[in-house]
């Protein structure tokens, strides 16, 4: 069973959907602005043969919201840390997803000693001109309006982005997004200033990288491989929303990749 609750940090609470199993755990980090719920279907695939842990990022799902200037990305990280702190939680394995690869790449740099495994799904090798670019198409802001057309702009926005090929993940992604409209600003203000390319090369325990060949981020999986070819590469399908359209490739992939390095 998939519990629910929260760890109690100095900022706030931040809210996590746990599933106990053997081994080290797997903390997952979600994509901006979904919810921890976005790896239950992986959770369930895996379930009796890991442990997991899927964090609500601060700004998203249950958990609080960061104060008004938008939080480092190395900020969200240490957040995180304590919360995992909190729950008696050393080493671990990071599962992360675009936003949640930007924040599992601060902890595994600053942190080595407790990342036994990094895996990224939509890795972000962007150079500062593109993230520049990004940040035209996905850092504006939105917010509720009058006559509620937020949320037919986020509905399409959403379609656009794949989640529109299943029509209840369409359904619970525009109520996270909805309910993310500040958090969703706040991490894209500072995703698009972090240099990913640096810390990935930094990065010292085993590695994966997973990519749909629809994800937004597609056109750069190439160069994270060209980056680390040190990394296993896995292609997927389900646009950006892998871990929901794509579960069991996901799932059987992340399996093979622990257990070919001993967990």
């Amino acid at each position: 069973m998939i519990l629910k609750g929260y760890a109690n940090i100095a900022a706030g609470q931040v809210h996590y959907r746990r599933l106990h199993g053997p081994g080290l755990p797997v903390v997952c980090l979600h994509q901006t602005a979904s919810s921890s719920a976005m790896f239950v279907k992986l959770m369930n695939a895996l379930a009796g043969k890991r442990g997991f842990i899927a964090f609500d990022t601060p700004g998203f799902g249950g958990s609080f919201d960061p104060p008004e200037v938008p939080p480092a990305i190395r900020t969200y990280a240490e957040w995180l840390r304590e919360a995992l702190d909190t729950l008696g939680i050393g080493q671990f394995h990071l599962l992360g997803h675009h936003t949640g690869a930007c924040i599992g790449a601060e902890l595994a740099v600053h942190y080595p000693e407790r990342v036994a495994t990094a895996s990224f799904i939509g890795p972000v090798p962007l150079t500062e001109a593109e993230r520049h670019e990004f940040r035209k198409h996905y850092s504006t802001p939105f917010s509720p309006d009058p006559d509620g057309q937020y949320l037919l702009t986020t509905w399409k926005y959403l379609q656009a982005l794949g989640a529109g090929a299943d029509l209840d993940l369409l359904h619970r992604e525009l109520l996270d997004t909805a309910r993310a409209y500040t958090g969703r600003f706040m991490a894209y203000t500072n995703v698009w200033n972090q240099d990913w390319i640096a810390l990935y090369q930094q990065i010292r325990c085993p590695l994966q990288i997973m990519c749909a060949t629809d994800d937004v981020l597609h056109g750069f999986f190439d160069r994270a491989r060209e980056l680390r070819p040190d990394a296993e590469a896995v292609t997927l399908r389900g646009a950006s929303f892998e871990p929901d359209l794509d579960a069991q490739t996901v799932a059987a992939a992340y399996q093979a990749f622990l257990a070919g390095r001993g967990f």
